[in-house]
């Protein structure tokens, strides 16, 4: 790698950085406010998104030996991108966990009869 490009990757690294760390305290100030949080959230899959869908893809190698040399410097660094979603069902989980009180257990009859004694 020359010392220009490496130059490069060194500043483009500086601002990212830099942006992790303003999306980092931009989530910090929300702390405690779900719906806020949720929406960085949502911005940083959306921006993952965008990016992976037009700059990445268009952007990708057109011959087998740069794709070698591409699919060589992920396993490297890291693996693929990838921004896992929460299911409902691990939100709800984690819910129960912290405030168990929240769900109380009902009887629930198959016939949509709730709680009725079937003397």
């Amino acid at each position: 790698m020359d010392s220009h490009t490496e130059f490069d990757l060194q500043a483009r690294s500086t601002q990212l950085e830099f942006l992790a760390e303003k999306v980092l305290t931009l989530a910090k100030t929300s702390e405690g406010n779900t719906l806020e949080i949720l929406a960085v959230l949502r911005i940083l899959e959306q921006l993952h998104q965008d990016i992976r869908e037009s700059l990445f893809q268009q952007s990708l190698p057109d011959n087998r030996q740069k794709l070698y040399h591409l699919l060589r410097e992920i396993e490297s660094k890291g693996g693929w991108p990838y921004i896992p979603r929460s299911s409902l069902k691990s939100v709800m989980e984690n819910l129960q966990r912290q405030s168990p009180e929240v769900f109380l257990e009902e009887k629930f009859e198959p016939d949509g009869e709730e709680g009725k004694n079937q003397d």
